[in-house]
């Protein structure tokens, strides 16, 4: 990233109320081309308020928000993807016919678009729908399909409101290799997640939303810094003893995470651990996972949020 480039999108001041209730209170931030950046919160921190705003679907109450310096316009910002939280298209026609009709409306021809979308569906494991009218698959299928016609021209910039929501694994990963993909031609992504390892996996930058204020705002790693010091990750046997180098934040059978106290290294710890007799079978100095900052942040009632 140049010195020189400007911001692909930037709120200021950005308020946003719904009659008496202020949503988003003096947000400001900014993305970077070609950056990955993760928009983060609990529900109700006023995430997706914000990407509507940005977009043009709600009209803010104070501050400016700019899609490539000037507010968003389809017709300037045509290489934009927006995938929303809330899916939406012709749930009766077949899945090969929704996705040319949107390659089509993207200014892709009929037969490129229809090529694109078969190889797509192969990709994805579809391919034996593509006959399949829309509102025959599961949820997640649905998914892939509008993931594929949000990426099909290759947007400059993405922006992704939970994408691997209800996904296992598998296909978690599937749509993450995807996004990375994207990222790597240039594109510039906006992810809105609750999956803090997605975080740590994907993002450059993070913004924290709580209660429509910024809470952190930085690199991962910076964020990770501010909310706590060195962690390790460690698998043993036998009983993790009490200790002021140490506070126990995760334990489970034989896993344990521990924070360690200001100034303590991770070499004094192993060697206190195995002065006391516990014994170490793997042993991983790192920062406080994004995991535990969401925690810190959004405090134990949140804990359900950040797998939903």
């Amino acid at each position: 990233m140049g010195v020189m480039d400007s911001p692909v999108i930037e709120v200021d001041d950005f308020i946003m109320r719904f009659g008496p209730t202020t949503v988003v209170d003096r947000l400001s931030f900014d993305v970077q081309p070609g950056e990955t950046f993760g928009l983060l919160g609990a529900n109700g921190s006023g995430k997706t308020t914000t990407i509507r705003a940005l977009l043009g679907i709600y009209t803010p109450t104070a501050g400016r928000l700019l899609v490539e310096g000037r507010p968003f316009d389809p017709a300037h910002n045509a290489s934009l993807g927006y995938l929303p939280e809330e899916r939406g298209l012709y749930k009766k026609e077949k899945v090969l016919d929704v996705m040319t009709y949107f390659g089509q409306l993207k200014g892709m021809g009929r037969t490129e678009a229809a090529l694109w979308s078969t190889y797509y569906l192969e990709r994805v494991g579809l391919a034996s729908h593509a006959k399949t009218r829309l509102d025959k698959l599961s949820g997640g299928q649905q998914q892939k399909v509008q993931l594929g016609v949000t990426i099909m021209d290759n947007p400059k910039i993405l922006i992704l409101d939970e994408p691997t929501k209800g996904f296992d694994p598998v296909n978690r990963r599937l749509l993450l290799d995807i996004v990375e993909d994207q990222r790597r031609g240039g594109a510039t992504v906006v992810i809105i997640t609750h999956q803090m390892e997605e975080v740590e996996r994907l993002c450059d930058r993070v913004l924290l939303l709580k209660d429509g204020r910024a809470e952190a705002y930085g690199t991962v790693p910076d964020v990770q810094d501010a909310y706590g010091g060195r962690m390790v990750r460690l698998h043993h046997g036998g009983v993790l003893p009490p200790s002021p180098l140490w506070q126990v934040t995760t334990t489970e059978r034989n896993y344990a995470e521990l924070e360690l106290a200001e100034g303590v290294s991770a070499q004094q710890a192993l060697r206190a651990l195995v002065d006391a007799g516990v014994e170490v079978r793997s042993f991983d100095s790192t920062r406080t996972s994004m995991e535990q900052v969401f925690l810190k942040v959004y405090g134990h009632a949140s804990t359900e949020e950040v797998h939903a």
